[in-house]
């Protein structure tokens, strides 16, 4: 799986302490996907008491991350 992270989405990695790993395994194994605008999809996974949704769009053979958020909790 090929990944490129959009300026946006590094910086919300970096305030909110998402890891590239945690990244790759919601998009891999989401416990739910949902399609989203402009042809992006949607990933939530729940790790540990964190629940990451992170959206992404295919482009050119490569996943593009565009952003990266915990839902609820902290």
């Amino acid at each position: 799986m090929k990944l490129k992270f959009s300026r946006h989405a590094r910086r919300q990695m970096k305030w909110r302490m998402i890891t590239e790993e945690e990244i790759i395994m919601a998009i891999s194994n989401p416990d739910r996907l949902e399609d989203a605008i402009k042809d992006r999809k949607n990933a939530f996974k729940t790790l540990g008491d964190r629940r990451l949704k992170i959206t992404y769009k295919y482009e050119n053979e490569e996943i593009i991350v565009i952003t990266a958020m915990i839902k609820g909790g902290s």
